[in-house]
Formats: C-alpha cells, structure tokens, sequence
C-alpha cells in the first residue's frame, strides 16, 4: 500500500544530515510522499531546500504558535516573499494555530499571527497546516470568520467528536497520528473511528509524537504504517478502501497529483 505523511518535521534531527537514508526506510515502508511544515522564518529556507531536492518531499511555511515570541512583523512579510515567488513544491501554509498549553502563551500575539496567515492562505488560494492545543472553540471560531476556500486540516486532533464534527463542518480534514496507538487514548480512538473517511488523513509529527511502544525514541514517517494498521482495527471498511480513501482526500486537499 502507498501512503502519505502530511506532517512530518523532516528539516530537525534524526533527519537532518540523513536525508536519503531517512527517505530510503520511508519509502521501504510505501511512504511516498511527505509534507515538511516549517515552524519560523527562519526554518523556510531549509524546508524549501529539502523539497527542491528531494522528489518525495513537499514544503509548508508557517508561523508555529509554540514559538510566538520569535515571531515578527518581518516574518510575516518574509512568508508573504516566499508566498509570491510560488515555488512549485509548496502545498500548504503551517505550522500555524493557537496553544494555550505552554506558559506565558501570549495569546493576543498568537491570533493576530494566525489571522494574518490565514488571510495569506485566502490570497494565495493555499490550505492550511493548524495545531490546536487547548483552543479547538477559539480556533474554529477563526476559521468560521476566514471561510478559506482550501479549508486544510486541524493536526494533532485530540479533542471531542463533536468539536471534530464542527471542524469538518467548516471543511477541514482531521490528522490522524500515534495517538491512537495508544489503548488509554479511548476518546481520541473513539473519535477516529466515528468520523467519515473523507474527512481523515494519516501524519506522524515526526520526529514528536512518539507511536505505542516506541516511547523515548524519535518517531519516523515509515511508523506512519502502525498508524493506519491501528486505524484499520478500528475502523470497519477493507484496509485498501482506507488507504486509496486517504490517497485521494491527500491529492485532494493539497494538490499533490
């Protein structure tokens, strides 16, 4: 089967400087293609790079709220540069969203960054790349006011069915990563397996977000398989309607054809 990792930070280590070798054991497992989100201004470089040089490889630029105080007016505008030379391999804005989990959030700061970005999204016609810690209410309330018309998807999804439900209401896709492979994440697995398959796409967060049984090392996208095999247990369609299903719904929402 073949599959797509829409979230995987290949520009950090265990990846930087093992690029090939690192590709070599994704696609040994059918990851063919992978989304890079960039998460500061100054990360773009390095991600557009790695796109350019690598086939398997597609960029996302963005301002991640986790680290908001790096974030300037220069950085929008440095994103806006990049946004306007259209490089081919761009598929998406993000990481960009809201985290009320760390300390001292500088909230204010984060919606105006995310405002800004999603009204960047609307003007170059692009989907979005969102993290939402704490703040899927407020975050949907964004996006209902933005109304992008390539919506994009909400990763790291760990909320309920029905802020899920909301989400995909507003037209986005839901990431479905290792959370699940944990048999104590009874909500987050319940949601994943309630949802329409339209509305669902594979990601691994990796080098973060660590699969069941993996704790302590750095998470792959080639474990993007043990995702989808836990997704398939849970689920009740055929493993290959699931996984042509996420081909399409990824094709789809980024333009990766």
């Amino acid at each position: 089967m073949t599959f797509y990792d829409t979230h995987c930070h290949f520009d950090f280590p265990p990846f930087s400087n093992n690029e090939a070798s690192s590709l070599a054991l994704a696609a040994q497992a059918g990851v063919e293609k992978i989304i890079v989100p960039a998460i500061e201004a100054e990360r773009f470089g390095v991600v557009l790079a790695l796109a350019d040089n690598y086939p398997p490889l597609y960029a996302a630029l963005g301002l991640h709220p986790i680290v908001i105080h790096k974030h300037q007016d220069a950085s929008l505008a440095l994103l806006e540069h990049h946004l306007q030379q259209r490089p081919k391999k761009l598929v998406a804005i993000g990481e960009i969203g809201l985290d009320l989990y760390m300390d001292n959030p500088l909230f204010e700061k984060q919606e105006a960054m995310l405002d800004a970005q999603l009204k960047l999204a609307k003007r170059y016609d692009l989907p979005v790349i969102l993290h939402s810690r704490r703040t899927h209410d407020k975050l949907a309330a964004h996006l209902k006011r933005h109304d992008l018309p390539r919506a994009g998807v909400v990763h790291g999804f760990s909320g309920s069915l029905q802020q899920a439900e909301r989400f995909v209401a507003l037209g986005y896709k839901i990431g479905v990563g290792g959370t699940i492979t944990y048999p104590r994440a009874s909500k987050t697995r319940d949601v994943m397996a309630q949802l329409p398959l339209s509305a669902l796409v594979l990601e691994t967060d990796a080098p973060d977000m660590p699969l069941n049984g993996w704790q302590g090392q750095a998470n792959r996208p080639e474990r993007i398989v043990e995702v989808f095999q836990t997704l398939c247990s849970l689920r009740s369609e055929p493993a290959d309607v699931i996984a042509d299903t996420f081909i399409h719904n990824c094709n789809e929402l980024f333009n990766l054809k």
